[in-house]
């Protein structure tokens, strides 16, 4: 029989390892919301396993779990997560909104409507739920219903420019074009400064053939958002109507230089290309297309047509008979075969095309033009519709299938989405050993410094300088943990400990365990000789800290605003490292850069501007100081010196800058 005094210990050591676990599980999840915070969905899920594993009762993890999946385009596994935060506590609005947003993805509309609705019984003045019930109501068909929700939604939100785009999309089916007008126009005034609500009311303009005062919404949309390739499509359609053919294959030269792949670009640009005889050009851009969908039956016959024109008559053969393999009653697919046929000397082929028209003009003489199928029948507009596969419209200009700007929305946004709305900084240069494949920024002499230190460490991989850091697949972060494992062992037989606590802590940063990072790169700056990389290291693994949203909250899983607050004095310490770097290594650009970026952060403007022209006086390649000092220019008054400066970083490649100069110029005219 087990004694009083056992069961009572084991009792304590059961409480014990119970609060040890909780500890472990706070500090996970912590962890896990600081990777998706950053956006490192990959990482993130694997912290959120973890919790899960340890407690599957929670409904948190589940919920920032799915959020991550959501992200990564996992509408499936998001919803299965999104259910289990849901029946693990069914108080939450969010859980609801974000698997009716699942839901909508996949197409599943009356699951969405009912999670759409639970969430506003929770949340009654959500514009975003009513926004996106507007838009499921337009989805299945019933545009009353789609009217009387946006109508709610402007009862208590009258300025919702997004709201006005949707009743002008119910205006627009219903045939009321002054009332989509009037709405486009009432969402115009309430948000001057989105591109979005000027495409909006050039798609009216176009219904109308107003293309005139399309064309200019579209410039207006350009101007605030010349990143987009869409409304170069839009403009390059409208200038098409209005007969400027020049102006529309710039257009379309410029869609493809923002978005290379676009199918609409490269279709039409073919067309063009087509009418001023530029035919090699344009069978480059039917090949184009064909590589994006191969099965466009219009795309072909016309590279078909083009093969023709230019001497390649077995080429063109292929092609016809692919489409007339689609469409076995087209006259002029049969026509033009016969006529390569010829000019190959394929006169038996020729005279089976032949014989085929001349029985098909007899079947329609007989028979009547009715028996021609009614899917051959060609429209009179200048434009077709993506979706319309009809063969014979295969000369037109094709079009987007319209959404007037029906798109889901929802306050859990990543940084990407964001950036559009916000105009922050260029972020630190950071050591790490991943960097994206796009580095617009020079390699002046600071490259020799990391390269001295790589020598110095003598590590298996090279440690890297970059300022575009993005997120780790999940074998990389798998090669981290392992080399966590792999330090951690070294560490703990005494050998080359800065180093190896410095390496470990640029490891922990990478996997997003910043408490872990700092105290390793504390050690570091205790027990070092005055090395330069450890001051630089800890700086900028506490200014992730500063940036990462206090632990319980909303907005851990977010973007925070940012507005007028105070700013956080511990970010003098991370200047104060940084002061050490400097001091070290006088001619390390980086180092400015850094430095200037935290005095941005302590609102200290003046001292920011002279820490990033020395920064370019050392790299006068340094794209991002261009850019950084550019806005602390404008945010000191000096908007003609700032957008001198945003120009320099467009010219050394950050294209984003120049839509910031675009905001700023037009903000100062309104």
């Amino acid at each position: 029989m087990i004694s009083r005094r056992a069961i009572l210990l084991l009792a304590l050591v059961l409480s014990a390892l119970l609060s040890h676990a909780q500890l472990n599980t706070v500090r996970v999840m912590e962890i896990g919301r600081n990777a998706l915070y950053f956006e490192d969905y990959v990482l993130s899920i694997q912290y959120f396993n973890k919790v899960i594993d340890a407690k599957p009762f929670l409904h948190e993890p589940y919920f920032f779990r799915g959020l991550a999946k959501y992200y990564l385009d996992d509408y499936i596994g998001a919803e299965e997560d999104f259910t289990s935060a849901i029946e693990k506590n069914p108080y939450v609005s969010q859980y609801y909104q974000l698997r009716g947003m699942c839901r909508a993805h996949l197409d599943s509309l009356a699951g969405a409507e009912c999670d759409f609705r639970a969430a506003i019984k929770y949340d009654p003045q959500n514009s975003g739920l009513w926004h996106n019930l507007g838009i499921l109501s337009i989805q299945s068909g019933d545009w009353k219903k789609a009217s009387q929700v946006i109508d709610s939604l402007l009862e208590f939100s009258p300025r919702n420019s997004g709201a006005y785009m949707l009743r002008t999309r119910v205006a627009m089916h219903e045939k009321d074009t002054m009332l989509a007008l009037e709405m486009a126009g009432l969402a115009v005034e309430h948000d001057k400064f989105s591109a979005d609500v000027y495409n909006n009311r050039a798609m009216v303009y176009c219904e109308m053939e107003n293309y005139e005062a399309a064309e200019k919404d579209l410039d207006k949309a350009i101007d605030l958002l010349p990143a987009s390739s869409g409304s170069y499509i839009n403009r390059a359609l409208v200038r098409y109507h209005r007969n400027n053919l020049r102006g529309a294959m710039e257009d379309y030269n410029m869609a493809l230089y923002v978005e290379p792949g676009s199918f609409l670009a490269h279709y039409n640009r073919g067309l063009l290309r087509m009418i001023v005889g530029d035919d090699n050009l344009a069978i480059e851009d039917f090949d184009k297309v064909l590589e994006i969908d191969p099965d466009n039956t219009p795309a072909r016959f016309n590279r078909a047509l083009l093969r023709s024109n230019t001497g390649d008559y077995k080429g063109a053969i292929d092609d016809y008979t692919i489409v007339l393999d689609a469409y076995p009653n087209f006259e002029y697919a049969y026509q033009c075969r016969a006529t390569a046929r010829h000019k190959v000397g394929d006169r038996r082929g020729a005279d089976a095309d032949e014989k085929w028209l001349l029985k098909r003009q007899l079947d329609i003489y007989n028979n009547g033009a009715e028996s021609v199928a009614e899917e051959y029948s060609a429209e009179n507009d200048k434009t077709r519709k993506r979706s319309d596969d009809n063969i014979r419209n295969y000369n037109k200009m094709v079009v987007a299938d319209s959404d007037f700007g029906s798109k889901y929305t929802t306050e859990y946004r990543g940084k990407v989405q964001n950036r559009n709305v916000f105009v922050e900084l260029e972020p630190l240069f950071v050591l790490t050993y991943y960097k994206t494949d796009e580095e617009f920024y020079s390699s002046g002499n600071y490259h020799a410094v990391i390269e001295r230190l790589n020598a110095d460490i003598g590590a298996a991989s090279p440690l890297l300088l970059t300022n575009n850091e993005r997120p780790l697949s999940g074998v990389e972060v798998e090669r981290r943990f392992k080399s966590v494992d792999e330090v951690s062992k070294l560490i703990s037989e005494g050998k080359n400990t800065c180093y190896n606590y410095m390496l470990r802590a640029i490891d922990y940063y990478l996997v997003q365990d910043l408490e872990a990072a700092m105290a390793d790169i504390g050690y570091s700056v205790e027990h070092s000789d005055s090395s330069w990389f450890f001051y630089f290291v800890r700086a900028f693994v506490r200014y992730r800290k500063l940036e990462t949203p206090v632990s319980g909250t909303e907005e851990a899983a977010t973007v925070l605003v940012q507005g007028s607050s105070l700013p956080n004095i511990d970010f003098r310490l991370v200047k104060s490292d940084l002061d050490r770097v400097v001091e070290l290594v006088p001619d390390f650009a980086p180092a400015y850069y850094n430095r200037a970026n935290v005095s941005v952060k302590l609102s200290d403007f003046k001292s920011a501007i002279v820490d990033y022209t020395k920064a370019i006086e050392l790299d006068d390649r340094l794209a991002s100081a261009y850019y950084n000092r550019g806005l602390a220019k404008i945010y000191t008054g000096n908007t003609e010196g700032g957008v001198a400066d945003l120009s320099k970083a467009g010219e050394l490649g950050l294209f984003h800058a120049y839509n910031v100069i675009k905001r700023f110029l037009y903000a100062g005219k309104e």
